[in-house]
């Protein structure tokens, strides 16, 4: 832990005592919830939060993070407890109340996994509007879409939705068009050397910079220049949860906005955090400080450029989820089933409470 994050948590615990006392105090101390509040939360009991991918700085992570780091969450009469975990391996978890809250990769994600589940799942903010996923083709093979017919591709277990839906615009279907096949681990460079492959699939916020980092230069296509929809860093509740602790999942949502904010506003100390989280935790997933400056940097920069005009940093628009469900439904993420309606997944009643317009509001 860091001096300020000492100083913060100090005068942290300092100030709870008496904002959560029985003194009968009429007006809440400066930076904190009022009495019946922080009696309210403290109900809640311990919170737990599963991030998507151990303490990777990346959206709906970093921020949970940076918000723990700095003691927003004790200051609300919180009690969050950070799982380092998977993003797939956590809805169960959520949907049976072992953990309360968590990261979700997109919201198509948390909404195949909550139709294949029959789980209520309550989406309250997706902090970014485009896809993250990228599609890497070796230099000089393809000077267009069009070209990686006959080609086959590397994925990561399945071609990503966004991906699919960018090459199905140019009449490239998998497995009549071109070929996918799966790639053996996480290294960049290694999974795109093998000559039988024009390419693979990622994220632009990482294996982007994996390849560039070695001098593998590549052609990159992305869906969201092919007006393909998507989403990444969505952060998801139950509706039971929300239900029985509405002022706890909102002043969580309020500390893990400040500290959005905070991380937005110096990417390379949030890489730093993460990294120290990560190894303090064993750092499973082996993040470097490269690694993850170049993660959050690049998120971050898509994060504040995809927000919705006129809506805090974080709203879960209905109209643009929906529209990246609509999209996705074609190939099969939902399987057989009909298209989730956004609108029974999305809870932005929390955001709209803990902002004054674009406005985040801390209490005192």
């Amino acid at each position: 832990m860091n001096m300020r994050s000492a100083l913060v948590l100090g005068c942290a615990a300092a100030l709870l005592a008496s904002a959560c006392s029985d003194d009968g105090a009429d007006e809440p101390l400066p930076g904190q919830v009022d009495d019946k509040r922080c009696e309210a939360n403290r109900a809640a009991g311990e919170i737990t939060f599963l991030t998507s991918f151990d303490f990777a700085a990346a959206a709906s992570i970093i921020d949970v993070v940076v918000a723990e780091d700095r003691g927003y969450y004790d200051e609300l009469c919180l009690d969050v407890e950070i799982v380092p975990s998977s993003s797939t391996d956590n809805y169960l978890l959520v949907a049976t109340g072992t953990a309360q809250l968590s990261s979700g990769g997109s919201f198509a994600e948390v909404a195949a996994f909550a139709a294949a589940n029959d789980a209520d799942f309550k989406v309250l903010a997706v902090e970014g509007n485009v896809p993250i996923d990228v599609l890497m083709v070796k230099s000089g093979i393809a000077a267009s879409l069009e070209d990686l017919a006959g080609t086959t591709i590397g994925v990561q277990f399945r071609t990503p939705m966004s991906i699919a839906a960018m090459l199905a615009g140019a009449g490239l279907t998998d497995g009549e068009d071109f070929t996918s096949v799966p790639l053996a681990g996480y290294d960049a460079v290694a999974n795109i050397e093998p000559d039988a492959l024009a390419g693979i699939t990622g994220y632009k916020s990482n294996e982007v910079g994996q390849l560039a980092a070695t001098g593998v230069e590549v052609d990159l296509f992305d869906p969201a220049d092919y007006d393909v929809p998507g989403s990444f860093g969505a952060i998801y509740t139950t509706a039971s949860f929300l239900d029985e602790h509405p002022t706890a999942v909102e002043d969580f949502l309020r500390a893990t906005l400040l500290g959005l904010a905070d991380a937005l506003a110096d990417p390379a100390a949030a890489a730093e955090l993460a990294i120290a989280y990560a190894e303090e935790s064993g750092n499973a997933f082996f993040l470097s400080i490269e690694g993850e400056t170049f993660r959050w940097e690049t998120e971050s920069a898509l994060v504040q450029a995809s927000r919705h005009e006129d809506r805090p940093i974080g709203y879960p628009d209905v109209e643009s989820l929906q529209a990246e469900l609509d999209a996705y439904a074609p190939f099969g993420l939902f399987g057989d089933g009909d298209t989730p309606d956004a609108t029974m997944l999305i809870n932005a009643s929390a955001i709209e409470a803990v902002h004054d317009g674009t406005t985040l509001v801390w209490p005192g």
